[in-house]
């Protein structure tokens, strides 16, 4: 009588709804040991969902399911990881790498179709577990299960093959370097300073322990108002004081100067009402403040935490129109507290009830443009231990009439009124905030009141109530204590809000770290210098689809590292060249170090925008690079990218586009060339050009039509889906109207203005015009001194600014505020200016010389061309 097939014994001890997709026998490796083991591969019907099951067997092979006992559960989910790697000489193993957070485990098998059909089967399901929607799944069914983890199950020695002396150890439990392979050249390992950092970082549990602090973040939309009420009412109401305090403020200044110079008294005002209020029973040091116009952010922690503080980096980034103006957008701290890496993010994302598309697309914005430069290597908000999200998001209810939710709220019956919150709704669809936590919201919408008051908004306008102001956080180790609004402070239409933490940092311990390093120094001095970095790269040709002007592409490279240690790499750039990759590519990350065994996912996205569009239409920049990813202490490896752009109207010069009356679609891509070649020089004498290209002409007369009454004219931005359809439009001709709103349309105009090699003012004119600024009769021989055709650009759609300014009552614009964006437009800065003091100086006079032309008449140019 034959034995049951180990995958029928596990099946017989498995509950309701779970089954058996695939079992295999494997050895796992173990220190000096090689363990027979039994994997399952388990799917929960329920849950859709699936786990490695890892059981060890006290016979071979097990006739009894009595004979299995269960070792470990690894639910497959976002931060599963499976590689495999098969033996560098003659393929006679195949090795399984499974991880998942600080797990790490390391399996052998037979190469066979066997193997291959147990591999696949985890493969398929990683895939269908990534590709998911809704809520992530839950791996709460495996709780059902014991699993002996407390102690090392009971191991037969006959089941037990001992590594014999033609193998050495190099401080893990995961790596066993055959010396036969070193003798023969085959086995590569990563040079010295990556394989101290992997060995620390695999014995990190060794040298630190947990210890919790308390956190505190803040956020408060303050409308504009100054800090005339005392503080202690938010920042000091716990009875024991936080260790760390994160405060985020937003539209701290709602004036224009403010708005358009990011100059503002608010700043000094509201940090000094902080430093009083925190809290009376511990000392606080500011460790930075950073504030983009009106939204600002302020961490403070104790005195006695300031010595274990370290790589503090800000940023900035700001979502408004074009990317320039930081009415909003998001503001971002980190720091590491001892060796755990915290973020802090405060935003303001756009605003209006039916606009959550934008919020969405705000939050994005920030995620993918906001960068930590000053760090190597760079950071961005999700390469984090944790982050906290804090600030006036913004979303509100929808679905339910304002007072039928202000009823609800009145009988604090918040759960129906927040099953319509736009950010609950958008956070179960999976489009924001993935990987976020927002604790449960028992309190009563922070939005909007009467100012000075705890009465609903009574203006006309009658808004709904909203949870707009919000705490999120993300990473391991982070307990939310308390989340809260603050209604005694009234100045404001929005009220405060506050969450305490108590959050797990990992704290070392000197004396076991400096005795841990040391003994993988001295491990270490004996392998020094036999042997080199060795990695495998899946694609060093990478080619490219038809590449579009803000139509971003993304190709993906796996570096794997084939040896046994980790590898550091780094993409380096070229011998004159100023960067590792050209403008319009990058790459995330170009910089780390890979595990033995494992692989990095590299992400190369093509983004062609404003600044790089006139090249490549020129014909200066073609889409190609060749990239080179270096290893320490190796070789260097060269990868080529190559592609095809579609040219498109945004980024050709001022001078070309005049001689274009066909739509770009139908002009041979030679003749585009030459005109670009002889743009301002050697013009076409058979050919008559527009007076202003008739891209600038389409846009400016759709939004004469439609857009001279509309509210917040290029100060909304537009939605990048608009844009594209509008390039279309542009780029192929079409009979059919404008697609998109007037802030998109408005948006593209700026692009369209910003994208060419030089602005609407030359660049040689430059410093004249600043210098002019202050006088109209000077601004106007600089004008008069322009090429004809710019000229005819500049008048003209300063004459379409005064006609907007004719409609102010109705569409709130004013001659300051548009001055200043097109200061910014027409009068381009020269590359390479960077003093940022000056650079304010250069927007005020940028905004006076166009302002001369908004508030003085155009007749005396009219009348001579």
């Amino acid at each position: 009588m034959s034995s049951p097939h180990p995958r029928q014994l596990i099946q017989a001890k498995l509950g309701p709804g779970d089954s058996v997709v695939a079992v295999h026998e494997v050895s796992q490796m173990q220190e000096w040991v090689r363990t027979s083991r039994h994997l399952a591969l388990l799917e929960n019907s329920t849950s859709n969902s699936y786990a490695l099951f890892v059981y060890v067997s006290s016979a071979i092979p097990p006739i009894t399911s009595t004979e299995l006992t269960l070792e470990r559960i690894v639910p497959i989910g976002p931060d599963f990881k499976c590689n495999i790697v098969e033996s560098d000489q003659d393929q006679s193993d195949v090795y399984l790498h499974i991880s998942k957070q600080k797990l790490k485990l390391l399996f052998e098998m037979v190469p066979g179709d066997a193997t291959s059909a147990f591999v696949g089967e985890i493969f398929r399901c990683m895939e269908i577990m990534s590709k998911g929607r809704g809520p992530p799944s839950d791996a709460s069914w495996t709780s059902k299960y014991e699993v002996k983890c407390d102690e090392e199950p009971e191991i037969d020695k006959n089941f037990v093959e001992l590594r014999n002396e033609t193998a050495f150890e190099i401080e893990s439990g995961e790596l066993v370097v055959p010396r036969q392979s070193i003798a023969k050249g085959t086995t590569p390992i990563a040079a010295r300073e990556s394989v101290i950092r992997y060995q620390m970082s695999m014995k990190e549990d060794d040298y630190t322990y947990i210890q919790s602090f308390k956190i505190f973040v803040g956020t408060w939309n303050v409308n504009g108002q100054p800090p005339t009420i005392g503080l202690l009412e938010w920042l000091s109401v716990d009875t024991e004081p936080p260790d760390i305090y994160a405060i985020g403020f937003q539209e701290l200044d709602l004036r224009k100067e403010a708005f358009l110079f990011n100059d503002t008294p608010r700043e000094g005002e509201w940090l000094l009402a902080v430093s009083k209020a925190l809290h009376p029973g511990a000392k606080y040091r500011k460790v930075q403040l950073v504030r983009l116009v009106g939204m600002m952010l302020i961490v403070f922690v104790k005195e006695a935490l300031v010595p274990h503080i370290k790589l503090v980096a800000a940023e900035t980034v700001g979502t408004g129109i074009a990317g320039r103006m930081g009415n909003k957008g998001g503001v971002a701290m980190r720091f590491e507290l001892h060796n755990t890496s915290l973020c802090f993010v405060n935003s303001h994302l756009a605003a209006h009830v039916e606009e959550f598309e934008r919020r969405n697309q705000d939050y994005h914005d920030i995620c993918s443009r906001l960068t930590f430069g000053q760090l190597l290597p760079r950071k961005s908000i999700k390469d984090h231990d944790q982050v906290y999200w804090l600030g006036d998001l913004n979303y509100r209810i929808t679905e339910m009439d304002p007072q039928l939710a202000k009823h609800l709220i009145a009988s604090e019956r918040y759960l129906p009124v927040l099953e319509m919150d736009q950010l609950k709704l958008q956070h179960e669809k999976k489009n924001v905030f993935v990987g976020y936590h927002e604790g449960e919201i028992n309190f009563k919408p922070t939005y909007k009141y009467d100012p000075g008051t705890d009465e609903w908004d009574s203006s006309e306008k009658n808004r709904a109530p909203a949870w707009c102001d919000r705490v999120l956080w993300k990473g391991e180790g982070i307990k939310q204590l308390v989340y809260r609004s603050h209604p005694e402070l009234r100045i404001s239409d929005h009220k405060p809000v506050s969450s305490l933490f108590e959050s797990e940092i990992r704290v070392i311990d000197v004396v076991k770290y400096r005795k841990i390093h040391e003994d993988v120094m001295k491990k270490l001095d004996k392998l020094e210098n036999e042997f080199l970095p060795q990695v495998t790269v899946d694609n060093t040709e990478i080619i490219l689809d038809t590449v579009r002007y803000l139509e971003p592409q993304k190709k993906e490279l796996i570096i794997a590292n084939t040896g046994q240690v980790p590898v550091q790499f780094e993409f380096i750039k070229k011998l004159d060249d100023r960067s590792f990759c050209k403008e319009w590519l990058n790459i995330e990350p170009y910089l780390g170090f890979i595990m033995p065994g494992d692989k990095c996912d590299i992400l190369l996205e093509v983004f062609v925008d404003k600044k790089s569009a006139c090249k490549l239409n020129s014909g200066e920049d073609k889409l190609y690079d060749i990239l080179v990813l270096h290893l320490e202490g190796g070789k260097d490896i060269f990868i080529t990218v190559t592609g095809t752009y579609e040219r498109s109207c945004f980024g050709m010069s001022i001078e070309a586009l005049v001689y274009m009356p066909l739509p770009i679609r139908e002009v041979p891509i030679k003749k585009l060339m030459d005109l670009e070649a002889k743009a301002g020089v050697n013009p076409p004498k058979e050919q008559t050009p527009l007076p202003v290209p008739k891209e600038i002409w389409f846009l400016v007369d759709h939004l004469y039509k439609l857009g001279l009454e509309q509210q917040h004219l290029f100060e909304h931005p537009g939605l990048h889906t608009e844009l594209i359809l509008i390039r279309n439009w542009l780029d192929e001709g079409s009979k059919e109207p404008i697609p998109g709103s007037v802030h998109s349309v408005a948006e593209a105009l700026l692009l369209l203005l910003e994208s060419t090699a030089e602005p609407v003012v030359p660049f040689s004119l430059h410093a004249k015009c600043l210098d002019a600024s202050s006088n109209y009769a000077q601004s106007k021989e600089i004008v008069n001194q322009l090429p004809i055709h710019r000229k005819n650009i500049f008048l003209y759609l300063c004459s379409f600014l005064q006609e907007l300014l004719n409609y102010s009552n109705r569409n709130g614009l004013d001659a300051k505020t548009l001055a200043t964006l097109f200061g910014g437009v027409f009068l381009r800065e020269p590359p390479r200016t960077s003093n940022m003091q000056r650079q304010q100086a250069a927007d005020r006079k940028k905004a006076s010389f166009v302002y001369n032309f908004l508030v003085n008449s155009h007749s005396d140019f009219l009348d001579k061309h």
